[in-house]
Parts: C-alpha cells; structure tokens; sequence
C-alpha cells in the first residue's frame, strides 16, 4: 500500500523539475547542468531553497536575499503535478501502473503549459512521449502494437492534413506541426479506434478555452485571437487514458 504513495510524494519534486523545464527549454537554455538562481539578484539558490511546496511557504513567496517575489509558475506545477498523482491514484491502485499513468500525465501538464505560454509543442517532450506509448503498449498488450502505430500514423497525417486545408481556406496557420504530433503520440498511448474522443473531448475543451480567453482578454469574442490547443489535446488525452483505454464510449460514461 505503501508504495501507491510514493508518485505522490514524487510529484512535487518533478513538479519542481518541469517547472525549470518549462522556463528554460523554450528559451533554449541548459535544463539539467545549470544551477537554479534568483531571476532579480542572479543569487544562486541552495538546496534547502528548492524544497519543493515548503520553502516557497517558508519563505512567503520572495528570495531570501532580495526579498524580490519568486514567479508562482514554480509553486503552480509543483502543485499541478500533485494534482496529477492524486488524480491517477483515484483511478489506479497497481504501483507499476499508477507510476505510466503519472508519467504520462506529468509529460502533458509540461507540454499543455509550454504551449499556452509560447505557443509551442517541442520535439524533444512529443516525439519520445510518441515512443513511450508504444513501448508502454508492447508491455502491456503486445497484440495491440499495430492499432496504436497505426494510431499514431492516423492523428499525425489527419492533423497536418486539416491544417493544410485550413490555411487553404484561410489563408493562414490555424493548426502547428506540434499539435499533429500530440495528436501522433495520443494515437501511440490510445489507438487509433479511439483518436474521434480525443479530438471531440479536445475541441470542446478547446473552444469552451477560446469564449473564456477571447472575453477575458478582449472583452468580447475575437476571432483574430490565437487560442493554443496543446492543452486541450493534452486534457483529453489524459482523460481517455485514465478512463476509456480500450476506446469504449460506455466504459469512459460508466
């Protein structure tokens, strides 16, 4: 029993880690070899500073130094990443299990939020979460291989084959490369009998997203405005993972 609480108390440390991840990969700077530090007076930060949840507490939000406020992204993932384990451990009790589901999840909570921020779907995140769901389905059910190839296949093709038609039409971008490989590596995690549920789930997410952006930041409905779809690609296919694996309508409704 023990052992279903470890993602948990693994979740705020890769909180922190995807938090440094977010900030640094789409800015092109070194992740893992460069020392964390104060973004006012560049002081390097020690290790009792980076405790995950409880020095952010500790030290009320503002570096020990300059007493300059820490951004509260940081505080947001570790507490999204927690969110993200407690959600898994309400759906599966296996330990082996539960630490897929949490990887999966804490890959698209990084991706879902780099892209609402700089409007990007990085290769390096989307390609090996592509490979990982295959191999996590060479594991579990080896039979399955093909379906999800050709899943992921599917989601890639039939993404770069609408955005191509969209700018057709309109005459600009309205889908990335990187939401087609999201799409991709759904397909890779869920097949390809269950990539319709991911698009619906993740265009009424996406559009229910677009009315609240457009009015908050506009005042009003704007169709100008540029809504990432990352996130609610990601939501969806999180949740079809959790609840509808094998891609039946009334298993995920049950």
């Amino acid at each position: 029993m023990t052992s279903l609480f470890l993602p948990v108390l693994a979740a705020p440390f890769v909180g922190s880690f995807l938090g440094v991840l977010i900030a640094r990969l789409p800015a092109g700077l070194p992740i893992a070899m460069a020392r964390s530090h104060c973004e006012t007076c560049r002081r390097t930060l020690a290790p009792f500073d980076l405790v995950p949840l409880l020095s952010y507490a500790a030290l009320r939000g503002r570096c020990r130094t300059c007493r300059a406020p820490i951004d509260g992204q940081h505080l947001a993932i570790e507490l999204a990443a927690l969110g993200v384990a407690l959600w898994a451990l309400t759906v599966d009790a296996e330990p082996i299990r539960l630490w897929i589901d949490c990887g999966l999840g804490w890959v698209l909570l990084a991706l879902a939020w780099i892209d609402w921020r700089h409007f990007r779907l990085p290769d390096v995140l989307t390609l090996p979460l592509l490979l990982a769901g295959l191999a996590v389905t060479w594991l579990e059910a080896p039979e399955d291989v093909t379906d999800h190839a050709i899943g992921a296949i599917a989601g890639y093709l039939g993404f770069r084959t609408i955005a191509l038609i969209y700018r057709a039409v309109r005459g600009r971008d309205g889908l990335g490369q990187g939401d087609a490989k999201l799409l991709a590596a759904g397909g890779a995690w869920l097949g390809w009998m269950v990539l319709p549920q991911v698009i619906l789930i993740a265009a009424i997410s996406g559009i229910a997203a677009a009315l609240a952006s457009t009015i908050v930041r506009h005042g009003r409905l704007s169709g100008a405005a540029m809504i990432p779809f990352g996130p609610s690609l990601s939501l969806s296919i999180w949740i079809l993972w959790l609840y509808d694996p094998n891609g039946g309508w009334m298993s995920f409704y049950m």
